[in-house]
């Protein structure tokens, strides 16, 4: 049985964006590419952001955990 992963980010998520930059049109593989490179990346920030917190022996990851993981 071969099971594909649902994502995080919808679709229409992911058109939105395009068009606020001024896309007339978005394919659905753009869409389906854009959710999948933006949810690495979001996995990628959280990841380390849980580092931060754990370090600072916090279970709860804050908004400053983010902004330092994104730097």
């Amino acid at each position: 049985m071969n099971m594909v992963k649902k994502g995080f980010l919808s679709h229409n998520a992911m058109d939105k964006i395009m068009r606020e930059v001024g896309a007339a049109r978005v394919s659905d593989d753009a869409k389906a590419a854009l959710a999948e490179e933006l949810e690495k990346k979001a996995m990628e920030i959280s990841a380390e952001a849980k580092k931060l917190a754990e370090h600072a022996g916090r279970k709860t990851v804050t908004e400053k955990d983010i902004r330092l993981a994104v730097k």
